[in-house]
């Protein structure tokens, strides 16, 4: 028996305990890892650059306060709204006996396929005289609501009632058990939602251009177009920058410490809906009418009559359709030159988690926080001095796209590659194959799922993208978010239709996954 540990032991010694990363995979996720150092290296660079009395002259000045004034007061009026009514619809389709619970549920997320820019086209058409702060504050209420509405929806579905029993057995009301007990453990998911709210509203461009209401992303653009990416565009956009990561910050500390999985021994009880009055089931049921019609029913009723008044000639343009193509062909490149990228990152940050991965990977994640338009500068400055020959060509659309929509990808790849396991890569290893044919052949095919859902991801992500695509297109590409804005500030509201559709038919699959993402993670 000893002879025989001895000389299984002498066997183990001989084998591996894992084999280190193929160095042609560790130099491909430094290099794309460089390269989302770009946009925050490029704020830090221009602040080096221009100097501290420059700095001064363009940061502190009027019209910075005025930008600044409305992103904080667009900040601190949206996200609250957005944080009570996504709460209060979750808790509403999750925690009660509302009839047709999942039909609203559905229709809770479904304004996610109509892009803000489109909700505020349709709204602007139909009321001309919205504009200002309390415009943008109530389109930004219906186009972002859902980021806070389906991770909340998702934390309640799988909440364990234990506590809530507890708290009522003691005399405590339902409202302070809300208050006390279940809000508590619905932290995580609002601070991420109100997280996304708050860094779209920071990178939102043509919702609030529309409605004629001034913030950093469109003032960069217009001092953009007048001075071609002078200082005073650079600036704004380190502003902007400085935005973003105190927003980071900020959620970041308002996460806290505490745990929030249950330990206990046994399954979590079932949840129990309660039943809703029959003096306030009508009344809410009204209110999630009225919120549907403003989020939806406007948009498409508003889109539909100017589609009438279009007639079939308004479809048969040679734009609409050379635009149609373009964005398909160019999503379908950056979809699959995006999640080809993120494979060598998210293999690293699975296989092997190490600080210095996982740094890798990290700055992927900041940089896509960034607004893109601070993304289109740091892009044309670099081009115009280091890569004059790409510079306003495809390649730098599609390196801006990459930098982007980056993390949509890492996210699904991590999830496949961890399902796959890793025995079964070490097996094709041993037989003989290269360390890049057995991570093609085994680990991507039994994460082709998560690796297709990534794609779809970045590919409905270019499709409804404009600032960067504004500033980055080549002369003659036309996407249908370029060709749509294009025809809008021609106040050309029939033209521009048939765009606004297309583009909400390509957003209903992205709203599809995430709605069917957003189950999963309950464990339905």
């Amino acid at each position: 028996m000893s002879s025989l540990s001895f000389a299984l032991g002498k066997k183990a010694q001989r084998l591996p305990k894992r084999r280190r990363p193929a160095f042609p995979m560790i130099a491909l996720a430094v290099l794309f890892s460089l390269l989302a150092l770009l946009p925050p290296g490029f704020v830090i660079a221009v602040g080096v650059d221009t100097g501290w009395e420059t700095i001064r002259a363009l940061v502190f000045r009027p019209r910075v306060a005025e930008l600044l004034s409305n992103t904080l007061w667009l900040i601190a009026l949206t996200v609250p709204l957005c944080i009570a009514l996504g709460v209060g619809l979750a808790w509403l389709t999750e925690r009660t006996l509302l009839a047709g619970r999942r039909l609203w549920s559905v229709l809770a997320v479904a304004p996610l396929a109509i892009p803000a820019f489109v909700q505020s086209y349709a709204w602007v058409s139909a009321v001309p005289a919205m504009h200002g702060l309390s415009a943008g504050v109530f389109l930004s209420l219906l186009a972002y609501y859902p980021f806070i509405y389906m991770p909340v929806a998702a934390v309640l579905r799988r909440l364990d009632p234990t506590l809530e029993d507890v708290a009522a057995s003691l005399g405590t009301p339902p409202w302070r058990i809300f208050f006390r007990v279940v809000l508590p453990q619905l932290r995580l998911a609002i601070c991420g939602g109100a997280l996304l709210v708050a860094l779209h509203l920071l990178a939102e461009f043509g919702l609030f251009a529309m409605v004629r209401f001034d913030t950093f992303t469109t003032a960069i653009y217009d001092q953009f177009q007048s001075t071609f990416s002078g200082p005073a565009a650079n600036m704004l956009g380190g502003v902007l920058a400085l935005c973003c990561l105190a927003i980071l910050l900020l959620e970041g500390a308002s996460r806290g410490k505490a745990r929030y999985a249950r330990i206990g021994s046994g399954a979590a009880r079932e949840q129990q809906r309660q039943p809703l009055g029959r003096l306030s089931a009508i009344p809410l049921q009204l209110a999630l009418l009225t919120l549907v019609m403003l989020a939806l029913g406007v948009p498409l009723m508003v889109l539909c009559r100017w589609l009438w008044l279009g007639g079939v000639e308004n479809w048969m343009s040679a734009d609409l359709w050379l635009s149609l193509r373009q964005t398909l062909l160019l999503g379908a490149v950056g979809a699959l030159l995006t999640t080809a990228c993120a494979i060598p990152i998210a293999w690293l940050g699975v296989r092997y988690p190490q600080r210095f991965f996982r740094l890798l990977e990290g700055g992927n994640y900041m940089t896509s926080s960034l607004p893109g338009i601070v993304t289109a500068l740091a892009l044309v400055t670099v081009t115009i001095h280091y890569a004059r020959p790409i510079y306003q060509t495809e390649v730098t659309l599609l390196l801006a796209w990459l930098l982007m929509f980056m993390p949509r990808a890492l996210v699904n790849l991590r999830a496949g590659i961890a399902q796959a396991p890793v025995e079964l890569e070490n097996v094709a290893r041993s037989l003989g194959r290269s360390p890049g044919r057995a991570l093609w052949s085994v680990t991507m095919r039994l994460a082709a799922p998560g690796a297709a859902a990534g794609a779809a991801l970045v590919f409905l992500g270019i499709t409804n993208e404009l600032t960067a695509t504004l500033l980055l297109s080549p002369l003659g590409t036309r996407t249908l978010s370029t060709g749509f804005w294009a025809l809008t500030s021609e106040i050309d509201f029939v033209a521009a239709a048939p765009y606004a559709m297309l583009m909400i038919l390509l957003s209903l699959p992205l709203t599809g996954i995430l709605y069917i993402q957003s189950k999963k993670i309950a464990g339905l």
